[in-house]
Order: structure tokens, then C-alpha cells, then sequence
């Protein structure tokens, strides 16, 4: 609470001290598009991709909190900042597992800076619903502008996660945009729950419950085996990446298809430090390790085996949350290619005449 008090931003959050709201018309707020270069374009060492751009399927993406230094409640948007150099990271880490199905799309918004989750929910929320003005207003772009109708997966983590559920329920349900949704990768919500309450409040979307499900949404949250389950106000849903389900089951190491050894460092400065990138360069990613650590889902968390190979440590606070992707990372490039194909199947089945 000391550590609390001392480094967040000062005051308490005021829309009005945010900066303008970014123009999703220009390149520049977008963290990846299919006609840039970008790390979200990056492949893991001898994995196969397709052209960004030419897929059928696209995928909005919406990164994790980057944004750890105590300026202000919301990011300033600053290109030249570690803020921004853990975006970038975050297309490479993350945002790639979904170039070997889909063009991917992942904008920039006024992220709500770390220390919005130390302190009271109701501040929290204020702050999340700020950031989530951009993320839609992003998707609105998105929709209009460049999905062309096409089918899309939606696909986040943390912070990203908590603005995704609220698109889902606000925004894609409610419309037609159900029935293009392929799924929802909804990864690390770990505070706040993806509910059964969150679930009932919605008409078409549901969990998914097998590997080829779709319109329907995917989660977990991840910790070393032993590890105190998370607390949350409400039960979660946990998918097992390694089986697709959501029962208890152990899901054997052997199931993992390759987990991705992490690109880059993040920019950890926290609290007073500087907001200064570190100017790192990532020019490839490295090849995946098979059958690194087995998953099961027990209380609504997925219990992780210890991995079997180095650079997949627990975080300070003796989670795999930082790695929610990278231990899965093939399971997850491999999924999403089945049921983006899936959808395109069952949608030119549709378009077939009888007989």
C-alpha cells in the first residue's frame, strides 16, 4: 500500500488531463495492420505463415497493460517510450500466433496505467472505461473500414482481456456481428472474472467447451502448480490449452505443441522510473519448444507443470501471467488456423445449393 501511495499517478483520474484521442484513420495508431511492417508479422523459426493481407479471416488484437510509470492515469500515447516499446513486444509475443490464420489488426489506445489496479475497484473501473472508449472506437474503425465482412477472432490479454469482454457484451452480441465472431481468445483476465453472470448476460455468445467450437470464447489464467487459486468476486471460466476443454482433466506435456521462448525484454520501470524504451530490435522469433509443461483447470486457474526449459520463470508475484501465451503459443497459432477453417468450411456449406 506504501509503494502504492507513493508511485501512482498523482491525483485522482480526470478525463480532461487525458491526451486526444487517437484517429484510427491514421497508420500511426495502430500497433499492427496487414499493410505494415510490423512484429506482429513475425514467425517462430521454421513455422510456416501465409501473407498479410490475403488471408480471410482477420483478428482484432487488444495488448496488455504496458504502461508502468507513474505520468498520469492513462498513457500518453508517446511512440518513443518503453510504454510503447512493450506494445511492439506484445505484436511479437502474442499478436503473432494469429499470423498463420489471419490479417492482423491491434490498435494503440490510452491504456489505463498499472497502478489503476492497486488501488479501489470503482477507480479501476473509471480509468478502464476511459481506455475502453478507444478500443471501440477502434473496432468501429476496424468494422467499417477494413474487415470488409470477412469473418474475425478477437483476441487479447490482460487489460486488453477486461476491454474485449466489454465489446463482446456491449457490442457483438447484441448484433449481427455475433455470427462472424470464429471465437474469442480472451487470455489473462485474472481480477476480473470471465463469469457465468458476464455469460448470462449475453443471448449468442457462450464458452467454448471443445477444440473446434465457434462464436464462443476461450480463457485462462495461468500459475505454477501449487500455487494459491486466483481471488476473484466471481468464478471464471479456465480453458485448457492443451485440450481445449474446460473440465479438470490434466492435459499431458506431450500435448503442448511448441511454447515460445519470449522476444525482447520488457520495459519493467515502475512507478517513478523514466518511461524510456530500451530501443530494442526484434528481428525473428525463436523456434518453439515442444511438450515444455503439461495444464490442468482446477477452481477456475490453470495450474502449469514446471517447465522443462529455461526463460519460463514465474513473475514477482508467482504467477505465469506474463507467459499466458508463450507457454501455449503453438497450441494457440494452431487452434485459431482450425477454427478459423472451420468457419470458412461451415460457411461455404451454407452457400451450396440442395442436393
Amino acid at each position: 500500500m506504501a509503494f502504492t501511495a507513493y508511485n501512482k499517478p498523482l491525483g485522482t483520474f480526470d478525463p480532461a488531463d487525458a491526451v486526444a484521442a487517437p484517429d484510427y484513420s491514421d497508420f500511426k495508431n495502430w500497433a499492427a495492420l496487414p499493410t505494415t511492417s510490423d512484429y506482429a508479422d513475425l514467425a517462430p523459426k521454421g513455422i510456416p505463415v501465409g501473407t498479410q493481407g490475403e488471408f480471410p479471416v482477420d483478428v482484432f488484437f487488444i495488448h496488455p497493460t504496458g504502461f508502468l510509470t507513474s505520468g498520469s492515469w492513462t498513457s500518453p500515447m508517446d511512440v518513443d517510450s518503453g510504454t510503447e516499446e512493450n506494445t511492439r513486444l506484445m505484436m511479437a509475443n502474442q499478436a503473432s500466433a494469429f499470423n498463420g490464420c489471419c490479417n492482423v489488426y491491434a490498435p494503440r489506445y490510452r491504456q489505463a496505467n498499472i497502478f489503476a489496479y492497486f488501488g479501489e475497484a470503482e477507480e479501476r473501473d473509471r480509468v478502464l472505461g476511459f481506455a475502453y472508449q478507444d478500443v471501440r472506437h477502434a473496432f468501429d474503425y476496424f468494422i467499417n473500414h477494413y474487415n470488409q465482412s470477412r469473418p474475425f477472432i478477437i483476441a487479447s490479454h490482460s487489460q486488453g482481456t477486461h476491454h474485449a469482454t466489454r465489446l463482446l457484451k456491449d457490442v457483438i452480441d447484441p448484433s449481427d456481428l455475433h455470427s462472424r465472431m470464429v471465437a474469442a481468445y480472451l487470455i489473462g483476465s485474472t481480477l476480473i472474472p470471465v463469469s457465468p453472470s458476464w455469460f448470462d448476460a449475453m443471448s449468442n455468445i457462450k464458452p467454448c467447451s471443445q477444440e473446434d467450437d465457434l462464436h464462443c470464447v476461450i480463457h485462462w489464467d495461468s500459475k505454477p502448480e501449487g500455487a494459491p487459486a486466483y481471488e476473484r468476486p466471481e468464478p471464471s471460466l479456465c480453458t485448457n490449452p492443451l485440450s481445449w476443454r474446460t473440465d479438470e482433466e490434466i492435459a499431458d506435456a506431450s500435448l503442448n505443441k511448441g511454447a515460445l521462448p519470449r522476444a525482447g525484454k520488457r520495459n519493467d520501470a515502475l512507478g517513478r522510473a523514466p518511461d524510456t524504451p530500451g530501443n530494442q530490435k526484434v528481428i525473428a522469433l525463436k523456434q518453439p519448444i515442444p511438450a515444455l509443461a503439461s495444464a490442468q483447470c482446477k477452481g477456475g486457474t490453470l495450474y502449469v507443470g514446471e517447465p522443462t526449459a529455461s526463460g519460463f520463470g514465474i513473475d514477482r508475484l508467482g504467477t505465469y501471467h506474463l507467459l499466458d501465451y508463450s507457454l501455449f503459443y503453438m497450441n494457440i497459432h494452431n487452434n485459431a488456423k482450425l477454427r478459423a477453417d472451420g468457419f470458412l468450411t461451415k460457411m461455404q456449406a451454407a452457400k451450396l445449393p440442395p442436393g
